[in-house]
């Protein structure tokens, strides 16, 4: 059906609705009927698949070929067990891989949009999804359009249709039929199509397509996101493919040694094939998302929603954070502590001129209570008004001066002008920032007196709000109703003060501890964006307020030279955010950015961390931002970049953790020969290494608590290796440690005529719990940090002891795995050998201390 020809009164019976909305219960049905309004994502890999992917892997394929062979030789105890263990492996991956996937989808319903609908006979929030064809929405700049609607009224309505038409100029919209046929998209001037953005004034429209039915519906299938990649993960996989390699080569020697050396090729084979399968990390990437999605999970917890996983990296690089001032470091509860009636002739002989600009120039709407609801600003004026007149004089305001169009606020222009029908006249009325009204009133003098008044209650930290109107005789065109905001009488003023809120001081005062420097950018007075910035710690002597207009005359050459001095923009329209971050990103800081608007989104996306409201922001911001503030609260930001660090922190603890394993295993197997010694592990002691001792302690240490002084270091350099500061020297000495305590203990056992092969088994082990425990923390002595402070890698570190005294201990499980006893002779040694480790990895903190590393 072409809605766009139809009138709205047929539309309305044919999708049997009104103006005044659905019904709970009928939308109920629908949504049985019509199914969510959502689009069909593409068919997830059951589990099982991603289970069976687990045996993909070449080396894994390559171990099993060994069972197999192994198995036709006649050794079938060696092929079950490495079968059990290529099982268990892949169990553990599908774990991992499962965990990771369930982490995201989860962190992508919290994402989900909401709109404003006509449900009942009143306007409800509600879950897009839940959106049925009939419903009657409500659209405003800032949205993203949930649905396909047939519009009913439009005031300056503009939607940005890029996503859809390739169009990148916003089409004005209409509600009236058009009588042509077979339109495109793009010229159906009275629909707004789902997924498109609305750039510019509000609209009202019919629900006529939701889901797969709608346009963008139709091709779904280009719009399937896959899972983000992060430059993190990108790196490994390319380390991983490296690594890789090297090991395939030193297993080829291996194998080349053995058999120059007379040995059985096929246990060489296997031995090398195993140690292969041990030494490759492929856990890493795995462990990378798990890491990232937990952390990401946990910043929703604390009112953080990432929406782009590479965000969760980045956290840990910011040095600036640029923020707005109003509900970020601000409470949000305007309220109005001074007026201004002005001294104009009195349009309604009821009420001043000022009471009717509170009371009609707005978008405060009544709930079903009939308590007002809307922004901030405009409430507290409301509410102020309420104070001085009854509930029944505001309503009779509002029926003796209807609105019959308005100029919606505008972020260049600072203010909005209503249209209201008084008698056979039409009265402006126009609210905004002081000079922006001072420079459209007719009367010059006047204009001076608001600009003068203006700043001294500035000083004060009010913002100012000016109110100014006038009477014509006729309502014209509506293009022409922008043209009315001149020769206007000066109608009064209000002084509102929204207080800082509570934790955001101690935040800024952390932020400058750990190298962050904040920025105040906000259209405010540049003497109020000053007062309310000395107040939190942001500006201090010696720092630069910078406005819009000086912003707008300055170079890109002498900006660049005043950047990194400025901490408060004041007056700043939200495009010269743009200019801001790629200046600050051109003298190589990492920049977080703030923004609510429509106009914030190209800043947003500039951003190392696009920061988007998740309470007062619009839809284009949060779908253009890498981070949603739940709360809209800058402490969060403060949260979210120590929870970034922390994380940071954990990935490289387990890749020194399972690197210097790898490490390990790969000396004591390469050296053993060139030091007359017999092969110190069977192909199954590798194996059963790698999927117990190595697994389980790695994952746990993704949940690792913040170190104290995460807070107290400088930001991270974004280009750092992820074996920088110490890490990859880790890897080579303690690997070579561990070996070296490994082959000592074989070397001794053998003279000792101990069970050498079970103890070299049981050190490599317990040398690599020892080193989990003790790289807990690069800086803090473990008994320090508290052996209780991660539960889940004591309790891995301890179910791990219990197996491997179990293959020990257990006769079925010695038959099993070809291992002995130990008796409390040989099993201290074997402690004591890998205690070694432990001690040497916590006196490596201590040299870095005194070193100052």
């Amino acid at each position: 059906m072409t809605f766009y020809q139809h009138p709205l009164s047929e539309l309305f019976t044919t999708f049997n609705s009104q103006k005044e909305g659905l019904s709970d219960a009928e939308a109920e049905k629908r949504i049985q009927e019509f199914g969510p309004n959502a689009l069909e994502e593409k068919k997830k890999k059951p589990a099982w698949l991603l289970f069976l992917n687990q045996f993909k892997d070449f080396m894994i394929l390559t171990l099993a070929a060994a069972a197999v062979i192994s198995g036709v030789v006649g050794d079938l105890t060696d092929t079950i067990i490495i079968l059990v263990i290529i099982v268990l492996n892949a169990v553990l991956g599908f774990v991992q891989e499962y965990r990771a996937e369930k982490a995201m989808e989860s962190l992508k319903k919290l994402t989900e949009t909401q709109t404003k609908a006509i449900r009942n006979g009143q306007v409800q929030t509600l879950p897009s999804k839940s959106l049925v064809p009939g419903d009657v929405v409500l659209l405003e700049a800032g949205n993203m359009v949930p649905a396909d609607i047939r519009l009913m009224e439009t005031f300056s309505l503009k939607v940005d249709e890029s996503s859809l038409t390739g169009e990148s100029v916003p089409v004005d919209k209409s509600f009236h039929p058009i009588d042509a046929e077979n339109l495109a998209a793009g010229d159906q001037t009275n629909m707004a199509f789902k997924g498109t953005l609305v750039t510019n004034g509000r609209g009202t429209g019919l629900v006529v397509g939701t889901g797969m039915k709608t346009e963008i519906g139709k091709i779904a299938g280009l719009l399937q996101e896959a899972t983000p990649v992060t430059p993190l993960q990108q790196r490994m996989a390319r380390f991983g493919k490296v690594i890789s390699y090297l090991i395939l080569g030193i297993c080829a020697l291996l194998f080349v040694a053995g058999t120059a050396r007379g040995e059985d090729i096929y246990q060489v084979l296997l031995l090398s094939v195993s140690l292969a399968v041990a030494a490759i990390p492929e856990a890493l990437p795995a462990l990378i998302t798990i890491a990232l999605s937990l952390g990401a999970g946990r910043l929703a917890k604390k009112n953080a929603l990432i929406r782009k996983l590479p965000a969760v990296e980045s956290l840990g690089s910011v040095t600036y954070i640029c923020t707005d001032k109003t509900g970020t470091l601000t409470q949000n509860k305007m309220t109005v502590v001074e007026l201004d009636q002005g001294k104009q002739q009195q349009i309604s002989p009821d009420f001043s001129n000022l009471q009717l600009g509170m009371a009609l120039c707005h978008d405060v709407l009544l709930d079903k209570a009939g308590k007002p609801e809307g922004e901030a600003t405009e409430l507290a004026l409301v509410e102020r008004l309420l104070e001085d007149i009854s509930a029944s004089a505001y309503q009779e305001i509002s029926d003796s001066f209807p609105r019959i169009g308005e100029v919606p606020f505008d972020s260049d222009r600072k203010r909005m002008s209503t249209l209201h029908r008084f008698g056979d006249q039409v009265l402006v009325l126009c609210k905004g920032a002081s000079e922006s009204v001072s420079a459209i009133l007719k009367d010059q003098t006047a204009a001076e007196e608001l600009k003068v008044s203006s700043e001294k209650w500035a000083e004060k930290g009010q913002r100012v709000l000016a109110f100014a109107g006038k009477l014509i005789p006729e309502l014209p065109a509506e293009s022409e109703w922008e043209k009315l905001e001149a020769g206007l009488e000066y109608f009064g003023k209000t002084g509102l003060i929204d207080p800082p809120r509570e934790q955001v001081k101690t935040s800024i005062q952390e932020c400058k501890t750990a190298g962050i420097r904040p920025v105040m950018i906000t259209g405010d007075h540049p003497a109020t964006a000053k007062a309310i910035a000395e107040e939190v710690g942001i500006w201090q002597a010696g720092d630069l307020v910078l406005t819009g207009a000086e912003l707008a005359k300055l170079g890109e050459k002498e900006f660049a030279q005043q950047v990194e001095k400025v901490t408060v923009y004041a007056r700043v329209a939200p495009e010269q955010k743009l200019r801001i971050v790629q200046a600050l990103q051109a003298k190589g800081h990492y920049a977080a950015m703030t923004g609510d608007g429509v106009n914030d989104a190209p800043s947003l996306k500039a951003a190392t961390i696009g920061v988007a409201m998740g309470i007062a922001g619009t839809d284009v911001s949060k779908e253009a931002a890498h981070l949603i503030l739940l709360d809209d609260n800058f402490s969060t930001i403060v949260k979210a970049v120590k929870e970034g660090r922390r994380i940071y922190d954990n990935i490289r603890k387990f890749i020194k953790y399972i690197m210097t394993c790898n490490g390990a295993e790969i000396w004591v197997i390469g050296l053993a020969p060139f030091l007359g010694l017999p092969n110190p592990l069977l192909p199954i002691h590798i194996l059963w290494i790698n999927l117990v001792t190595d697994g389980l302690p790695a994952l746990s240490l993704a949940g690792e608590k913040p170190e104290k002084d995460l807070m107290n270091r400088p930001p991270r350099p974004t280009k750092q290796s992820l074996f920088a500061e110490g890490v990859g020297y880790h890897i080579v000495w303690v690997g070579m440690l561990m070996a070296g305590v490994t082959l000592f203990t074989q070397f001794w056992a053998i003279r000792q005529s101990w069970h050498w092969q079970t103890m070299v088994f049981s050190v490599l082990s317990f040398s690599q719990l020892a080193h989990v425990m003790a790289v807990r923390s690069d800086r803090t002595f473990l008994f320090r940090q508290g052996l209780l402070s991660n539960r889940p890698l004591l309790a891995s570190v301890g179910f791990t002891m219990a197996l491997q005294f179990a293959v020990i201990y257990l006769p079925w499980l010695n038959d099993i795995f070809r291992t002995q006893a130990l008796d409390i002779t040989e099993l201290l040694f074997s402690g004591g050998m890998a205690l070694i480790v432990f001690h040497a990895v916590e006196m490596e903190k201590w040299v870095r201390k005194k070193l100052g590393s």
